[in-house]
């Protein structure tokens, strides 16, 4: 097995559970009094999907009994829907593409909360669509509370979805989130009133929204678009435009077709 860094582009689920073991047997012995969570949350998982919901489960919750019976609705939840496994597939691959504190996947998948509180969104839809509305909510809220990030059950996240740092996150019921999309720190997407119905934002592909931006009721931010930091937005904002300030403008054109991928920040 090699210790080098595999492409996750093209890696599939199988190859990508291989890199995390070898990384994790690494860890284990270089660093003994992690083996224990590196047991637990790795090397004794079968795949890639089973880890992944003992890992998020543990995150979320206080005591190891709590973490057990999370972790076994999560395990059965990915069985029946293993379109979340491949979608946080995705979300490893955005990080290490856009990320440059992600040295390799191990670091993401252990540690990062952008990562954990996107993936317990991916089972808490799940149990959403299924009907299971009351364990849905029982997930939102453990991720609000442990990881700060509160993104309703509704609410559609497409794959590829980095959110940087996390903390401050949230989105609402009928906030949709397409494919390849970045978020800092302190992103609210939200509504305007106490309406009820579609009154949340859509973000399409490829759009980099900065830290503290507010996006607020039933508007687009369209396809390769950027959003300052700190800017409120109540307008559609054009595809591959630039919006900033508080109301939010239009204040010129992107400069990459995808911001999301480049992380350009400036305005």
């Amino acid at each position: 097995m090699t210790s080098q860094p595999i492409s996750i582009v093209t890696a599939t689920e199988a190859s990508l559970w291989m890199e995390l073991q070898s990384r994790a047997q690494a860890a284990a012995a270089a660093e003994p009094a992690l083996a224990v969570l590196l047991e637990r949350n790795v090397l004794s998982r079968r795949d890639f999907g089973e880890g992944l919901a003992r890992r998020v489960a543990e995150r979320l919750t206080q005591s190891p009994s709590e973490s057990s019976a999370l972790a076994k609705v999560f395990e059965e939840t990915v069985a029946r829907q293993p379109s979340i496994a491949q979608q946080a597939r995705g979300d490893i691959r955005a990080i290490l593409e856009r990320d440059p504190a992600a040295e390799n996947a191990l670091t993401p998948f252990l540690w990062f909360k952008g990562f954990h509180a996107i993936s317990a969104h991916r089972f808490a839809h799940a149990l959403w669509k299924a009907g299971r509305r009351e364990m849905a909510f029982h997930v939102q809220s453990l991720s609000s509370q442990a990881l700060a990030v509160d993104i309703h059950p509704a609410a559609t996240f497409g794959t590829g979805i980095l959110l940087d740092h996390a903390t401050g996150f949230v989105a609402g019921e009928t906030a949709v989130v397409d494919d390849n999309v970045s978020f800092l720190h302190e992103v609210t997407l939200g509504g305007t009133g106490k309406a009820r119905g579609d009154r949340h934002p859509k973000i399409r592909s490829g759009v980099l929204v900065g830290a503290g931006a507010k996006i607020l009721g039933n508007i687009v931010v369209g396809v390769g678009a950027k959003v300052g930091a700190g800017s409120v937005v109540l307008i559609d904002v054009p595809a591959h435009a630039t919006a900033a300030g508080v109301p939010a403008v239009i204040v010129g054109q992107a400069r990459d077709d995808a911001p999301a991928l480049g992380m350009d920040h400036t305005i």
